[in-house]
């Protein structure tokens, strides 16, 4: 599913400017402490993140989950008026809080009126939307049609392969050809018919899926579809499996883990890199020639490429594009073979992660010329590039990490990487991180 990256942040800050305005101007009071400050906006954080209330699906509009809108201006008013007596504050009568708060409430509701409408018009003129076609026809399809063809929800409908030869103009052709059409076309998600297709062309969809950065998804009949990934969707009445879903799939969920990156990287950036840098900086003048800093381009998510930033540890090489570290290679410096021991090369890597490059926790983004290679020997590989690659991941505290050796090795992080896609939460990052850092601590990060 296509999403803005900005939809749910800027929601978030418009809504606490809101609060704190209208709070500060008719209660002022209540900013004299700065504890009721970070109880105001505290509170808000924690009550939408109970309440899932920021997810804003393609085919949400202003009335999906009102009943959650309601629900949050309860809660949030037991927690305004509560603040009054919890912090002391009496110079207010009850019926003037109630006014102000009031006034909260329409505004945010002001605000989510204009936030869909200009959604609605922003989608009808064509903008942010997604190439979609359906494999297979029954008599499901006239019923996605009506979503599909709905210029609010921004979905682009490219036709549907079907092998019943229909003369219907939006028929691209028999169910082989769509394999093709697909990648030819650019096509962003594929809606497949589970009535119409042999279980044979369902897993050779799946794996095309699981193999070209594609959105599959299955409109089900009887037929046995297992997937510890599987979540259902409603589109209308139409039941659809996603095998690919994933907590991260929520843009709340991936306001929360930017949050949390941001967070970590500034803590590190200022209050690690930047005595340590000069330090590093130091010694490596001392052991060897070169540059501070050496960089890489990477596949990042949807396999964008970026520059990967680390702490130089080997000699200026010609292979250092090609050539994966291995142990006890000659290339490495004496310094480079401390700062690889100690995970210390990496720690620049914070400022990817601060710039949005990366994330602390995710699958290790890997050579360009190594992603190409495995994309099309490893099953599944580029399922791991729905994700942020991270400074660690679960397949690095697992103890798949340094040398590729075996096929093996690199498929064992491939199953880590997923099973962390399907599984986030803050907890398991926080948990992941924990445990990197007490292994750097005791010597087994990679040491080549």
């Amino acid at each position: 599913m296509k999403k803005s990256n900005f939809i749910i942040p800027v929601s978030f800050v418009v809504h606490i400017l809101f609060i704190n305005l209208t709070l500060y101007m008719y209660t002022p009071d209540t900013y004299l402490n700065p504890y009721c400050i970070a109880y105001y906006n505290l509170t808000w954080l924690i009550t939408t993140y109970c309440l899932n209330f920021y997810p804003t699906a393609r085919r949400d509009g202003f009335m999906t989950n009102f009943k959650t809108f309601i629900v949050l201006f309860i809660i949030y008013g037991l927690v305004y008026f509560t603040s009054f007596v919890f912090f002391g504050i009496h110079s207010y009568t009850p019926l003037f809080l109630s006014l102000v708060y009031i006034q909260i409430c329409a505004l945010l509701t002001l605000f989510r009126v204009l936030f869909y409408w200009a959604k609605k018009l922003y989608r009808t003129k064509g903008y942010n939307s997604t190439r979609v076609v359906v494999i297979g026809k029954d008599k499901n399809l006239q019923k996605l049609r009506r979503i599909f063809d709905n210029p609010e929800y921004g979905y682009r409908y490219m036709g549907y392969f079907d092998n019943s030869n229909p003369s219907s103009s939006t028929c691209l052709g028999d169910i082989e050809s769509s394999f093709n059409y697909i990648f030819e076309n650019n096509v962003e998600e594929v809606y497949c018919m589970a009535s119409k297709l042999t279980k044979a062309e369902i897993q050779y969809l799946m794996k095309i899926a699981d193999n070209s950065l594609k959105r599959i998804k299955i409109i089900p009949d009887n037929k046995e579809l297992f997937s510890r990934a599987m979540s259902l969707e409603l589109y209308g009445a139409v039941p659809i499996l996603n095998l690919r879903a994933s907590p991260l799939d929520l843009d709340y969920s991936n306001l929360i883990k930017r949050i949390f990156d941001i967070l970590v990287s500034s803590f590190t950036i200022v209050f690690v890199l930047s005595w340590l840098t000069p330090l590093v900086y130091i010694l490596m003048k001392l052991d060897s020639k070169g540059p501070l800093f050496f960089k890489q381009k990477r596949h990042g998510v949807n396999r964008e490429i970026f520059w990967c930033y680390k702490f130089r540890s080997m000699t200026k090489n010609e292979t250092s594009d090609t050539q994966m570290a291995t142990k006890n290679d000659g290339r490495v410096t004496k310094l480079g073979k401390i700062l690889r021991r100690t995970s210390i090369d990496e720690l620049p890597q914070f400022f990817n992660v601060f710039m949005g490059n990366m994330s602390v926790v995710g699958p290790r983004p890997h050579m360009v010329l190594h992603t190409q290679q495995y994309e099309n020997s490893i099953d599944k590989y580029l399922v791991r590039h729905f994700l942020k690659p991270g400074i660690t991941g679960l397949a690095q505290i697992q103890g798949c990490r340094g040398e590729i050796i075996k096929r093996s090795d690199i498929v064992n992080r491939v199953r880590y990487d997923i099973f962390y896609m399907e599984k986030w939460s803050l907890g398991l990052d926080a948990k992941i991180v924990f445990l990197t850092i007490y292994n750097a601590l005791k010597g087994e990060a990679s040491a080549y």
